[in-house]
């Protein structure tokens, strides 16, 4: 093909618009053929990208040698991002929770899924441990078919908490199921007077969402209370709840990029490299994939999306990650990390793609940043990650960097 012959598709430069797009105000990015094009002030760094070279002239401005192909998803990415930026946006103001400090009280209670003596032990060692104090919920020990006591039940606990002055952070024990039928029922204004911590993952993605749409305060999708914590768990936890910082950076465990010679979905695929920039959000995949059509869904525009699950079948995971780019569109998003999926391969399947070509077969066309494998999921070495907070997510270097404190 000539380079003078216009080929550039309308659907091209929608892709290349949605990689510009990296966080909601101006383009910071365009990706051309599997990576971006980042233009500061005006200037370019110098690289080649796909047979286009770029650099600055000395008068900053930007010259390209570049074909019409290029030239026209680029110009689309420019156009379509700057009507997109003047639309304002519908996410709410963040609200900071106070950052823990030794000695704070932390409310534990089960939203979800019931619990145990066990488990309500390990829990209350881990608090101690981590040098807070515990306040049970009243009805943590209550057992309702397989959730921990009725939903109007679960649902006093959670509140309480909130509204309780002493209780400075809230510590679900385990996910499991059950959260979502809590949603309808939330008190969005008492949460927003008392903005605390909550921290947890899995079933508890349901809170989340909820919690970061209606009323903005920023959540904690990471370890429930009764996890074993690791030094990569603990440490990233810790620093992210009680040490306010203007940028932190989380880099990915290596105790599991150990296990991926034995356990390749442990390995870190990246499908598109970049650099992205955009609001934190996701969490557990068939979740986030049960509120799409919500009012508590996942705000997907121009986020960093990361997704992650366990014990599901490769269709599941299929079927739910078409379900979410058909509700939102993970073009839309700056950037889409799957966290490791644990036991989610085609074990008890007579014919069944594996989760690794599952995953590709999402990933893989997107031309904004997409890795599978980041430290995040149902695994013992995962990050902590602030739901709502703007992060750079850096395929080559394989970090998440938040931009900004997530506690005040």
């Amino acid at each position: 093909m000539s380079d003078l012959t216009p080929a550039v598709t309308p659907a091209e430069g929608l892709q290349a618009s949605r990689a510009g797009r990296v966080d909601g105000s101006a383009v910071h990015a365009v990706m051309v053929g599997g990576d971006i094009i980042r233009p500061v002030n005006g200037t370019v760094g110098d690289h080649r990208v796909d047979g286009v070279a770029v650099h600055p002239t000395a008068n900053s401005g930007l010259h390209m040698k570049i074909n019409r192909r290029h030239f026209g998803a680029i110009a689309a990415a420019m156009s379509v991002t700057a009507s997109a930026a003047a639309r304002p946006s519908s996410r709410p103001m963040l609200i900071k929770p106070p950052r823990l400090r030794r000695g704070d009280v932390v409310g534990l209670i089960a939203p979800g899924g019931y619990t145990n003596d066990a488990a309500i032990e390990k829990a209350v060692r881990n608090i101690e441990a981590l040098g807070f104090r515990v306040k049970p919920g009243a009805y943590l020990r209550e057992v309702f078919g397989n959730y921990a006591g009725s939903s109007q039940q679960r649902l006093a606990d959670l509140h309480a908490m909130f509204a309780d002055p002493e209780v400075k952070a809230i510590w679900p024990i385990r996910g499991g199921s059950g959260c979502i039928s809590l949603l309808s029922g939330l008190d969005i204004a008492l949460i927003r007077r008392n903005p605390k911590v909550l921290i947890g993952y899995s079933d508890i993605t349901a809170l989340h969402l909820a919690i970061v749409r209606q009323t903005g305060l920023v959540t904690f999708h990471g370890p429930v209370a009764s996890s074993t914590l690791t030094d990569y768990a603990t440490q990233h936890m810790m620093a992210v709840l009680t040490e306010p910082q203007a940028t932190y950076t989380i880099p990915m465990s290596l105790e599991n990029a150990e296990r991926a010679a034995q356990e390749p979905h442990f390995g870190i695929h990246t499908f598109t490299h970049g650099v992205a920039t955009g609001p934190l959000m996701g969490g557990n995949l068939s979740m986030v994939a049960a509120l799409a059509g919500t009012p508590y869904a996942a705000d997907i525009g121009n986020s960093i999306l990361f997704l992650e699950d366990v014990n599901e079948a490769p269709y599941r995971i299929d079927r739910w990650m078409t379900q979410l780019d058909l509700a939102g569109g993970f073009a839309n998003a700056a950037a889409l990390v799957v966290g490791i999926c644990q036991n989610c391969g085609p074990e008890h399947e007579d014919v069944s793609l594996t989760l690794e070509r599952t995953l590709a077969l999402h990933l893989h066309p997107l031309v904004i940043p997409a890795v599978s494998g980041y430290s995040i999921g149902h695994i013992r070495n995962q990050c902590t990650l602030p739901m709502g907070v703007r992060a750079t997510l850096d395929t080559r270097a394989q970090t998440i960097t938040l931009l900004e404190a997530a506690v005040s």
